[in-house]
């Protein structure tokens, strides 16, 4: 790939050649049927339909799948072109279909798309899946547009296998700032903290996520995948649909977001990827996860509004003693 002249500040994961040849070689490609064993843990650097016949049955707790949109687009020397609404729906159905039989009766699935290929995907989910919603997430970066709104929301679809599924709420409750401090007859915080930093009200997370960072270049998350998912907002499907061990399966893994969120959060993980160079950088990412678990906007158990942790510190006084603390929470602004 072209050599890029970056900023010295930029943290921007790259690979060196000496690396790609040591990341390549824990790369795995499938020839016969498998056991759960032999897959957790692994990168799979093959194309989806090729692999699909040689993943065992009922192995999968929670699936979360980042597919192509319905978009022209170019990147990495591939071209991808639009389809019909008709010709996405097949597409979409002839790998989510097969897919089918690697779940656990008790599987989620999360699926994103775009508002072009919503229509399509909710038809597709209510044929094969329970709907049980759509989350809409802002994605804050994006060009604007003088003829048409501004594209900044991406949507999740919540899917699952049968009626028993997980879903652990407590896991995902988000700390938001209290604006108009609320209090009660004896002039009490209501369902708030009162804290030297601000007033903080920890609350459920809904369908509408405004928190979340697309990664960009000053981020130790980031890399040159065109389309990478943020940590934070894999983070919050994992942790709400899934328990420690559970077995997490991403079929277009790109830079191993997914791989690497359930590495840090204590899930097993199997991907697919079929270019090699981002299936390096998801190993590489993967070994860096081993020595920093630390998840960009998640903390204490909660996750924060984007950049009210870095709005805290400033107006917090802090003493010596927590000093090691505010230095550790500088990389994990929301």
């Amino acid at each position: 790939m072209t050599t890029q002249h970056r900023a010295p500040r930029n943290r921007t994961v790259t690979l060196e050649d000496d690396e790609i040849r040591s990341f390549h070689s824990r790369l795995i490609q499938l020839e016969r049927p498998q056991t759960v064993n032999t897959l957790v843990g692994r990168t799979i650097c093959q194309d989806l339909f090729q692999a699909l016949p040689h993943l065992p049955d009922s192995f999968v707790d929670l699936l979360i799948a980042d597919p192509p949109y319905n978009l022209d687009k170019s990147f990495n020397g591939q071209t991808f072109k639009a389809r019909s609404q008709d010709d996405y729906e097949a597409w979409l159905e002839s790998w989510l279909v097969p897919l089918r039989r690697i779940l656990k009766p008790t599987a989620s699935v999360y699926l994103c798309g775009d508002w072009r290929s919503s229509a399509a995907i909710q038809r597709v989910a209510e044929r094969h899946f329970i709907v049980q919603n759509r989350i809409t997430w802002e994605r804050e970066k994006g060009r604007g547009a003088l003829t048409n709104w501004k594209n900044c929301s991406e949507d999740i679809w919540f899917l699952t296998a049968s009626r028993q599924y997980t879903f652990n709420v407590d896991a995902v409750k988000l700390k938001r700032r209290v604006i108009a401090p609320y209090k009660d007859a004896n002039g009490d915080p209501k369902d708030w903290e009162q804290t030297e930093g601000g007033n903080y009200r920890v609350t459920h997370t809904s369908n509408l996520w405004t928190d979340i960072s697309v990664p960009f270049w000053s981020m130790p998350e980031n890399t040159d995948h065109p389309t990478q998912k943020p940590e934070k907002l894999i983070a919050k499907l994992l942790l709400a649909s899934s328990q420690p061990n559970d077995v997490v399966f991403d079929p277009f893994l790109g830079s191993g977001t997914t791989s690497v969120v359930a590495k840090k959060l204590g899930r097993q993980f199997v991907g697919v990827e079929i270019d090699e160079h981002f299936c390096c950088l998801a190993e590489k990412r993967l070994a860096m996860a081993s020595r920093d678990d630390s998840i960009q906007g998640y903390h204490d158990g909660l996750f924060w509004e984007r950049n009210s942790l870095s709005q805290q510190r400033k107006s917090a006084k802090v003493s010596s003693q927590q000093q090691s603390l505010v230095l550790f929470d500088r990389e994990h602004v929301g």
